[in-house]
């Protein structure tokens, strides 16, 4: 996709234990200053792609590379450099529930800069405002719905004016007019601040509407396809077709592998 990528996947294989393989033999390229959408079911590896690239998990091969330079898990100096130019918005918001909104935006800012409380207030004002929560500043976060704690992890995300902002479900749990809000959002931030967008989703319209790239995953860290919205949109590719379009029936299966019914209901025995 890009002779100068901002995050580079380089044949990486993945997994939590021996038993499992979760990526295997991956390699992406995600370019600097664009929206890039990946998607595919649950347990593909989606999640676990963003963990390579934040540190939080070293790959078993392969190398992880952020702005040229191999992501090392080892090395807790690089780390705290390189998380310093990436935001976060987790797949269900991972709010702090015992501070504030305010309180919540301003963390990573106190945390990881020497700014006077001042310019951290107005830092947090302007960050919720973008997000159209500035008047709720003040509330817990048990006073907010579900739909306001997204946007407050999105406030808290750009908090530090990240170059690389990983998205994981940022529309799970919205409704229509708040998840077009947000994609807005998400592509506003981009073409704004030529920040690097990473879009972690299952909700394929919204992904096709705002990104430069597409990338497609299946079970196993595979990838099926790659390339622009509409490229993924007209592909004659089957498992491409069934995914995009929602089919129900074709390539992609709906049941996790499992042994066959009849062991596990013990049935074999009445044959």
């Amino acid at each position: 996709m890009s002779a100068n990528p901002f995050i580079e996947i380089d044949h990486v294989t993945f997994g939590y234990d021996e038993r499992r393989t979760i990526l295997h033999d991956v390699s992406l390229r995600f370019a600097r200053g664009k929206v890039t959408a990946v998607l595919g079911g649950s347990g593909c590896g989606k999640t676990t792609l963003l963990r390579l690239i934040g540190g939080v998990h070293a790959p078993n091969s392969g190398r992880v590379l952020f702005d040229g330079e191999v992501v090392d898990t080892r090395d807790k100096a690089q780390l705290f450099r390189l998380r310093r130019r990436l935001g976060m918005l987790f797949q269900f918001g991972a709010l702090f529930t015992d501070l504030s909104v305010f309180d919540n935006v301003a963390f990573p800012l106190r945390e990881m800069t020497d700014l006077p409380e001042q310019l951290i207030r107005d830092i947090v004002l302007m960050k919720l405002n973008a997000v159209g929560l500035r008047g709720a500043a003040g509330l817990k976060i048990s006073e907010v719905s579900g739909g306001m704690a997204r946007r407050i992890a999105l406030a808290r995300a750009i908090a530090l004016d990240p170059e690389l902002i990983m998205y994981d479900e940022p529309f799970a749990g919205l409704d229509l007019v708040s998840m077009g809000v947000a994609a807005k959002l998400i592509r506003t931030l981009t073409d704004v601040t030529g920040a690097t967008a990473l879009l972690i989703s299952h909700d394929v319209p919204q992904c096709m509407a705002i990104s430069d790239w597409v990338v497609l995953m299946a079970t196993g860290g595979r990838i099926v396809a790659q390339g622009t919205p509409a490229e993924l949109m007209g592909s004659a590719d089957p498992e491409v077709r069934q995914f995009v379009r929602g089919e129900p029936d074709g390539p992609v299966k709906f049941h996790y592998p499992a042994s066959p019914v009849a062991v596990d209901f013990g049935l074999e025995a009445l044959r």
